[in-house]
């Protein structure tokens, strides 16, 4: 009973683990990215970049996870995911919609620095 309700127990519940707060993540660095590399917001998330990047064969580096963690602004261990990144260029020349996606890692790598400088 909560607040004089019956609540029926259905044997589940949600995780707080496994919800996504927009109302409490840091989407900074998001904007931030969006304001200095505007082709951002244009990743449809097909996975081109973490199939050619030569990061992903040597580490567990992804970077459409990277993007899809910064676009619902989970910043968590951030910097060092970045920082797999050797900025080969691969990516940018399998993107199927022409993102600069050096340039958006750059730009990540400048976020979180002004962010930490705070």
């Amino acid at each position: 009973m909560i607040n004089n309700i019956i609540v029926k127990d259905w044997g589940y519940f949600i995780l707080k683990g496994r919800q996504i707060d927009f109302e409490n993540n840091d989407f900074s660095i998001s904007k931030f990215v969006l304001k200095h590399e505007p082709s951002f917001k244009w990743c449809i998330g097909c996975g081109s970049c973490t199939a050619t990047c030569s990061a992903a064969w040597l580490t567990d580096f992804n970077p459409r996870k990277i993007n899809l963690l910064i676009q619902r602004g989970e910043t968590i261990d951030l910097a060092e995911e970045v920082a797999k990144c050797m900025l080969c260029g691969k990516c940018q020349l399998v993107c199927p919609r022409g993102i600069n996606t050096r340039n958006v890692i750059q730009n990540i790598k400048r976020a979180l620095i002004s962010s930490h400088a705070l």
